[in-house]
């Protein structure tokens, strides 16, 4: 298992090399796990919504720049703990006419190595109620022994998706626009 995480973190750091001097590639890796999650305010405090519910697939390449890959949720399956605000999220999400929140990944730009860890910037495009917006998600992937761990985080305005509903009770209980998206994903090798 060392060996294979050693093997791993070599094909990181040649992929960040330029690509004379690389002579590895980061391997595909299929099923993902992990937890995607927003953190939310609104009138009556801080909240968190989450899935543990993903699918995805990251695409190995050459070098960093050129992974691909995607991941994605049923919309239905963010909850926050509370029923009626789940109820008042879906309805806003439109969840049956827009099912899937979804991030493509379009290249990874590495960063600084922090002994098993690289610091990235995933840049991609959300889509979220429909709506197509691209988006840079910073982070941290390591290489382990099951696959490649990523966790990192990217502000989302939801009127930008174009997400309305977030005033109830005649503007009592507003929603704030800003959220904070995280992800805590584990792609499988």
């Amino acid at each position: 298992m060392q060996i294979r995480t050693t093997l791993r973190m070599l094909a990181l750091v040649c992929a960040m090399m330029p690509p004379a001097v690389a002579a590895q590639s980061i391997a595909s890796h299929g099923a993902v796990h992990g937890e995607l999650r927003f953190e939310g305010r609104g009138s009556l405090g801080a909240f968190v919504g989450r899935t543990s519910q993903l699918r995805g697939a990251l695409i190995g390449a050459p070098t960093m720049d050129e992974v691909r890959g995607w991941i994605e949720s049923d919309a239905k399956t963010l909850v926050t703990g509370n029923g009626r605000r789940d109820r008042d999220m879906w309805k806003s999400l439109e969840v049956e006419r827009f099912p899937t929140i979804r991030f493509d990944l379009d290249a990874v730009a590495p960063g600084a190595v922090d002994h098993d860890s690289v610091a990235v910037t995933l840049r991609g495009r959300f889509t979220i109620h429909g709506v197509v917006r691209e988006s840079a998600v910073r982070g941290w992937i390591r290489a382990e022994a099951a696959g490649i761990r990523f966790h990192g985080y990217t502000p989302l305005r939801l009127t930008d998706f174009g997400i309305g509903g977030l005033s109830k009770a005649f503007g009592m209980l507003k929603m704030d626009p800003d959220v904070v998206v995280r992800m805590e994903l584990m792609f499988d090798g």
